[in-house]
């Protein structure tokens, strides 16, 4: 870290003042997630719970298109909003007040984005959403605009891009709310490709100094939180029906297998270190971006865990393998996508195939109909084993 830096990030017991925003270093040791960090995190997570309550309502009463598609928006807003507070907190954090004080702005954002998915399922309702992810987002452009006044050259050029591009998307999503109900549908996929390509214009020229071995915990962090959330998720739903219903018979197959399923998910994501596999931007974006479906399908496996739950009390709308689906789909969907950015990077030979391989297995399980969630469970645990057998081989070797 530069002294300028340095002397940015006093000793851990001073006084957050104004300070300097300037870049940080990515070669900085000892660089780990900071408190507001964790706090920014534990907020968000109740947006994602609301999308995960709404998401297993809808697919319990047999609505397909309203709970895939209110799910993968509202999840994206999520998503993408996180996700640029993190990169940007990697290269800037400087935790004075004026920085504490934006974060509050835009934990207050995803709070309203929370109260707002509701009336994106049931009544195609954006307003709450789209104000709440706006706030966000501006939130997010005066921190950018504060980082290019430490900044010079092409950096500043790379901030001010950051900052332009976040704000005329913004503009666009307000559009968006003044259209035809009927239209918004069809137009919200534009929104999300301009999102996504603001970090690619902006960074052609420079790259921000985000830090590997920050970003990689970060994203663990935050798996770690939407497991927790999926696990309590499943624990009321079963809780609720033992209680109104004693079908605990039942419920048992289910309860073990969504156990299985999320310790599965844990141990793969952790098997092995990603921090120097993320060297360049390329390789960052591709990580980063692809984590939309790690986060979505580890939240969405809790909303399935609650209709699984709900279709062995009689509660659920759905034929049983409509109810496993929900569980299976985001199951598999997760083994793949943690497979293809993790995993492969770090397996040789017959190990590299079998998160693949497991991930066909628990689609398969969906035939299986009542019984289809514990069969998940336990080919994700074999899964684990199989794989621990095949490392102890290789070490042995």
């Amino acid at each position: 870290m530069s002294a300028e830096a340095a002397e940015s990030h006093g000793g851990a017991a001073s006084e957050p003042a104004v300070r300097r925003m300037v870049p940080r270093s990515r070669g900085e040791a000892h660089r780990t997630a900071t408190s507001l960090e964790l706090f920014f995190d534990l907020c968000f997570v109740v947006a994602v719970a609301q999308g995960g309550r709404q998401l297993a309502t809808a697919l319990g009463e047999g609505h397909l298109r309203v709970a895939v598609l209110g799910y993968l928006m509202a999840f994206f807003a999520i998503w993408w909003a996180w996700m640029n507070f993190t990169w940007f907190a990697s290269a800037y954090d400087c935790d004075d007040v004026p920085y504490r004080v934006t974060t509050l702005v835009q934990i207050t954002g995803a709070l309203i984005l929370a109260a707002g998915i509701p009336r994106m399922f049931l009544d195609r309702d954006f307003t709450l959403g789209v104000l709440g992810y706006v706030v966000m987002r501006l939130a997010l452009v005066t921190q950018w605009l504060r980082a290019s006044h430490g900044e010079s050259g092409a950096a500043r050029t790379m901030t001010r891009s950051y900052a332009a591009g976040i704000a005329l998307v913004q503009v666009g999503w307000v559009v968006v709310l003044l259209l035809p109900s009927s239209v918004v549908p069809w137009v919200l996929p534009f929104g999300v490709i301009a999102e996504l390509s603001v970090p690619a214009i902006a960074e052609r020229r420079v790259q921000s100094t985000w830090h590997p071995h920050h970003i990689s915990e970060r994203y663990g962090l935050f798996t770690l939180i939407v497991l927790g959330e999926t696990v309590s998720a499943a624990t009321v739903a079963v809780q609720s029906a033992v209680d109104e219903h004693e079908a605990l018979g039942k419920l048992i197959p289910v309860a073990v297998g969504g156990l299985l399923l999320c310790f599965a998910a844990w141990w793969i994501y952790f098997a092995a270190p990603i921090h120097e596999h993320l060297r360049s931007n390329r390789q960052a974006f591709l990580w980063g971006y692809g984590h939309y479906l790690i986060f979505g399908s580890a939240a969405a496996i809790g909303a399935g865990l609650e209709v699984a739950v709900e279709y062995a009390v009689g509660k659920a709308h759905i034929s049983a393998v409509a109810a496993t689906a929900t569980v299976t789909v985001p199951a598999a969907l997760y083994l793949a996508t943690v497979w293809a950015l993790h995993s492969r990077h770090s397996k040789t030979g017959a190990a590299q195939w079998v998160l693949p391989v497991a991930a066909l297995a628990v689609l398969a399980c969906t035939a299986i109909g009542e019984s289809g969630v514990l069969a998940a469970g336990l080919v994700a645990a074999a899964a684990i084993a199989v794989g621990v057998w095949l490392h102890s081989r290789e070490v042995v070797a």
